[in-house]
């Protein structure tokens, strides 16, 4: 986590948490052109998971419908996170609207990086850097 700068409530330093949202979802009513240019341009590599502001979109269309979107974004305050996923949500259908993609049963969950607990390696750099 970064500090950003007094609150302007608290006059205190807040911090900026980053949130990961993923969203979810399917193809829906593709033509076979749209399959196909699908298909070629391969959806990503489904072993490189990369959160990113603009989003990052995996998909395996020839062995299912199902897509994934990945997002990155800074908040300041808790409250804030429901609107990261409806941000990420609207990215995400923004894109497949400019494509004429069909999709449907979207869906987002979201992850405050700063909540999850550091495994041992994360401890080791962490202790490194105090």
């Amino acid at each position: 986590m970064s500090l950003i700068g007094p609150h302007p409530d608290t006059g205190r330093m807040s911090e900026s948490r980053t949130i990961r949202v993923t969203v979810r979802g399917s193809f829906d009513n593709l033509t076979d052109e749209q399959k196909a240019e699908l298909i070629a341009n391969g959806g990503d590599d489904l072993l490189t998971v990369a959160y990113t502001e603009q989003g990052h979109l995996t998909y395996d269309l020839a062995a299912r419908p199902f897509f994934t979107f990945r997002f990155a974004e800074q908040v300041t305050d808790e409250k804030e996170i429901p609107q990261a996923a409806i941000r990420a949500e609207m990215k995400a259908v923004a894109w497949l609207e400019d494509r004429g993609y069909g999709y449907k049963k979207i869906t987002s969950q979201t992850v405050d990086m700063s909540e999850v607990p550091l495994g041992k390696r994360g401890r080791r750099e962490a202790a490194k850097s105090s």
